[in-house]
């Protein structure tokens, strides 16, 4: 099982690290943008650095911690952080997960080789049973580690992601 934090992080000055960089925000950093960044780093052990950061304080949720170690990642040590509290202004690529991130990122002016904006579902709001609930939360980690691994073979292959407009639109009937 490996860890959701970097394992590798205390290793790495990031200043001056050659690592491709990747942020991850959405709304609270409590399930969609943690689990990206622990999706990230399984997939690419030591070759990315990957962060995650919420436009506002959220708390670490159960439904996240059970799904993730179902693949093998302990995330029973994330701590949701918020946009405000990064030290680090510059990478390569930010991805965000909610609609408030990508307004939040904006505003925040990065450093950004890259800012793309997924529409991804937020299993918080699912309704129903128990296991209702969490087959939203494993269908939102099966099509992030799908996506993630597709997005960032390029990044850490030493290939330029193509530069993408920061452009979000919501259509009718994928706001939640």
């Amino acid at each position: 099982m490996i860890c959701a934090v970097q394992p590798y992080a205390s290793r790495i000055d990031e200043a001056t690290s050659e690592l491709p960089t990747v942020l991850f925000v959405c709304s609270m950093n409590s399930v969609r943008s943690p689990m990206a960044a622990a999706l990230a780093r399984q997939a690419f052990p030591g070759r990315i650095i990957a962060r995650s950061v919420g436009v506002n304080g959220g708390v670490a949720d159960s439904f996240v911690h059970e799904v993730m170690e179902e693949i093998g990642i302990d995330m029973s040590v994330h701590t949701p952080h918020i946009l405000d509290e990064l030290v680090a202004n510059r990478f390569d690529l930010v991805i965000t997960l909610s609609p408030d991130a990508m307004d939040a990122v904006t505003r925040k002016e990065l450093e950004a080789g890259a800012i793309e904006a997924w529409q991804v579902p937020d299993p918080s709001l699912a309704e129903g049973n128990r296991d209702l609930v969490l087959g939203a939360y494993r269908d939102l980690r099966d099509g992030l580690r799908k996506r993630v691994r597709e997005r960032l073979e390029p990044l850490v292959s030493g290939a330029q992601p193509a530069k993408v407009e920061a452009t979000f639109a919501v259509r009718k009937g994928d706001q939640q």
